[in-house]
């Protein structure tokens, strides 16, 4: 019998497919502060009139279930957002909660009506520090000026309606949330016409408009998201405050 010969040849061998590398979320941050002092346009602060540089309509997605977006390349004062969003919850105007908490991002705002009056001789002479120091140690005196008038938690949950009730948007959007999570209308504003610059009474506006004035709830296949539009940002130092801010109120909410 014939012996059948098999030829060997050789062959080269496949290169491994590449494997891509997913981008960091974290990256979304940084390309919109490139974006920044690459493109934008310089305006001026209304009220000191420093220099800005600005840009329109950007967009940042995290996603949640890869984890929470505490962003690594700015530091970010984490107890000062947990006490501040349970502030809000709670539909608080008033700084002694935070104040209590050793949590001052909001000191500057009432401390300025303060200073005001202080000007005109109306009332004594006092530091900022000392000004907080009595916020902290006098509830009465607290009451009296820690009020920031009708900002976010208000407009959350005790928005006033023309007929004298207070609607709690906040509580209605999860009760639509649970019931109907296949609508598109659950949205909770901070903006009220009513408190805002000259379409405000004199002495009843906001003591800052607000920055994150809307939020938008939706329910997908038993996933909820939330998209927050925001109309004003000092990108470089607040941003990653309302990531947190905004990421934790989400994962409260679902």
């Amino acid at each position: 019998m014939k012996k059948k010969t098999v030829s060997k040849m050789k062959t080269k061998a496949r290169p491994k497919a590449r494997v891509k590398k997913e981008r960091h979320l974290e990256y979304q941050y940084l390309d919109l502060l490139a974006d920044i002092m690459k493109n934008g346009f310089e305006k001026r602060e209304f009220n000191t009139g420093i220099a800005i540089k600005s840009v329109f309509g950007r967009s940042m997605r995290f996603d949640l279930s890869k984890g929470f977006p505490l962003l690594t390349t700015k530091k970010v004062f984490l107890r000062g957002i947990i006490h501040e969003l349970l502030w809000f919850l709670k539909g608080d105007v008033n700084i002694k909660y935070l104040v209590d908490n050793d949590v001052h991002i909001w000191d500057d705002w009432p401390y300025k009506d303060y200073k005001k009056k202080m000007e005109k001789g109306e009332v004594p002479n006092l530091t900022q520090d000392e000004f907080i120091k009595k916020i902290k140690e006098d509830p009465e005196y607290a009451k009296k000026w820690g009020n920031l008038g009708p900002v976010y938690g208000r407009q959350w949950r005790k928005w006033p309606a023309a007929d004298g009730r207070e609607i709690d948007q906040l509580a209605w959007a999860i009760e639509k949330s649970k019931k109907y999570p296949d609508r598109k209308h659950v949205i909770v504003s901070a903006w009220n016409p009513e408190y805002v610059y000259e379409m405000a009474l004199p002495g009843t506006s906001m003591a800052i408009p607000p920055c994150h004035m809307m939020f938008n709830i939706n329910v997908t296949n038993g996933k909820l998201s939330l998209a927050l539009y925001q109309r004003s940002a000092d990108s470089f130092l607040g941003v990653p405050f309302n990531i947190a801010s905004y990421a934790m109120l989400t994962m409260i909410l679902a």
